[in-house]
C-alpha cells in the first residue's frame, strides 16, 4: 500500500523544494535525467553532515572531478586534501574505491539496490536513496530523519535503536513505498525531518501531513522517537610531537588507510596510558611508531576536539630528536615540510589548529 500520506507529502514537496547542486526539481524531469555519479557523490558526502556543509565541498568535487573517470584517476591524497575537513574520512577512501571500480565498469553505475549494495561504503540507506533518485526504482529509506517521521507519524512507543524495531520500520518504509516518484518521495522524507518534523522543536502547526500523525493527535509528538539515555563521552588525551629538525623542518606522519582518520597526515604521537606524564606518552609513542627517541621541549599548544563517539585533548609538544632515525613502524609515511608546505598535505581538525598556531608564530619558532 502507498503511504497514506502521499498526496500531501508530494504536493507540499512540489511547492517547497529547494534547489541543490545535484537535485532535479519536481517541473524538470521531463526534460532532465539524474546524473547517477552527481547522485552517489552527494549521498557519499550528506552521510552523517548536514546539506549546507556539504555544498561548497560538492561542488570543488565536481569542478575538479567532473566525472567519474577523473575521480578515479586522481591520487587518493589529492582526493582526501580535497575532502579535508568534511570529516569521517573513511568515506572518502570508499569514494576513491568506487570510483575506480566504477570506471573500469565502463563508468556505469549499478541499477539495482544489490549491485549499489555491493560497492564500498554503501549501506541499505545510501543504497536506497541512490536507486530510487538516479534510477527511479521503488527504494526505501531509513535514516535519523525518516525514523523520526515515521515514529510520530505511528506514535511508536518502541526503543528506535533497538535492532527488532529498526527492521520493523523498515518493513513499514517498503510498505509505503510508492511506485510512482519514488525519487522524489524519498526526498519529501528527508526535506520534512529536516525542516519540519525536527527532533526538538516539530513545527507541527505547519506540517502538510499533520492529520495523518498519531503522535500529534495523542500530544506525544515530544517524546517521540523513544531512545535510551545516552553513555557519558568519553575523553582521551593524547600527546603530539613538533618534531623540527636541525635545517628547520617538521616532521609529520600519515596515517595507515585502515582506522580512524586513516590516509591523514598528523604531528606524530599517539593517547596517553595510565600513569604516564603526557612527555613520557609521547617519548613512549614515538619510539613504538618511528623508531626514534626524542627530547620533549616546552607544550606548544593544546586543542580540544569531539569524535563521533569520544573526545580528546591534543596536547603538542616541540621536540627534537636525540636518537634514531624516522621508520614506518606504526605509520604508512613519514616527511620532512616546511610551514609553508603544510597546505599540500590532508590533516584532520585537531592538527589543522596546531598548523594555524605554528603559522602564527612561524617567525618566533623557525
Amino acid at each position: 500500500m502507498t503511504a497514506p500520506f502521499y498526496d500531501d507529502l508530494l504536493a507540499w514537496y512540489d511547492q517547497s523544494v529547494q534547489p541543490l547542486p545535484w537535485r532535479i526539481l519536481p517541473q524538470d524531469r521531463a526534460h532532465l535525467v539524474p546524473n547517477p555519479y552527481h547522485v552517489w557523490l552527494s549521498e557519499m558526502m550528506l552521510q552523517q553532515t548536514q546539506i549546507e556543509t556539504v555544498i561548497p565541498y560538492y561542488n570543488r568535487f565536481i569542478n575538479t572531478y567532473p566525472t567519474i573517470h577523473d575521480l578515479a584517476n586522481a591520487p587518493l591524497d589529492e582526493v582526501l586534501k580535497l575532502w579535508e575537513g568534511l570529516g569521517y574520512y573513511s568515506r572518502c577512501r570508499y569514494l576513491h574505491q568506487t570510483a575506480k571500480r566504477i570506471s573500469d565498469q565502463n563508468g556505469q553505475f549499478p541499477p539495482t539496490i544489490e549491485g549499489l549494495l555491493a560497492l564500498p561504503g554503501i549501506g541499505r540507506y545510501t543504497a536506497g536513496a541512490i536507486a530510487s533518485i538516479a534510477f527511479d526504482l521503488p527504494a526505501p529509506v531509513l535514516d535519523g530523519n525518516v525514523i523520526r517521521l515515521f515514529a510520530r507519524l505511528t506514535d511508536l512507543g518502541d526503543d528506535v535503536t533497538l535492532p527488532s524495531t529498526k527492521e520493523a520500520l523498515w518493513d513499514l518504509a517498503s510498505a509505503w513505498m510508492p511506485t510512482q516518484r519514488p525519487g522524489d518521495y524519498n526526498q519529501a522524507l528527508m526535506m520534512m525531518g529536516q525542516t519540519v518534523c525536527m527532533p526538538k522543536h516539530p513545527k507541527c502547526d505547519s506540517c502538510p501531513i499533520q492529520r495523518h500523525c498519531r503522535a500529534y493527535a495523542n500530544r506525544t509528538q515530544h517524546e517521540r522517537p523513544v531512545k535510551p539515555k545516552k553513555s557519558p563521552i568519553p575523553h582521551y588525551d593524547v600527546a603530539a610531537g613538533i618534531i623540527i629538525g636541525d635545517d628547520g623542518r617538521i616532521l609529520i606522519a600519515q596515517r595507515p588507510n585502515a582506522g580512524l582518520l586513516g590516509g591523514l597526515w598528523e604531528f606524530p604521537g599517539g593517547k596517553r596510558e595510565a600513569g604516564e606524564t603526557m612527555p613520557q606518552a609521547l617519548i613512549r609513542e614515538l619510539h613504538e611508531e618511528l623508531g626514534i627517541m626524542v627530547e620533549v621541549g616546552d607544550l606548544f599548544i593544546k586543542v580540544k576536539h569531539a569524535f563521533t563517539h569520544f573526545k580528546i585533548t591534543l596536547h603538542a609538544y616541540i621536540c627534537k630528536i636525540i636518537s634514531g632515525t624516522p621508520q614506518l613502524l606504526g605509520v604508512q609515511n613519514v616527511a620532512w615540510v616546511t610551514p609553508d608546505e603544510f597546505g599540500q598535505y590532508a590533516f584532520g581538525k585537531a592538527d589543522r589548529a596546531v598548523i594555524q598556531a605554528l603559522l602564527e608564530q612561524k617567525n618566533r619558532l623557525f
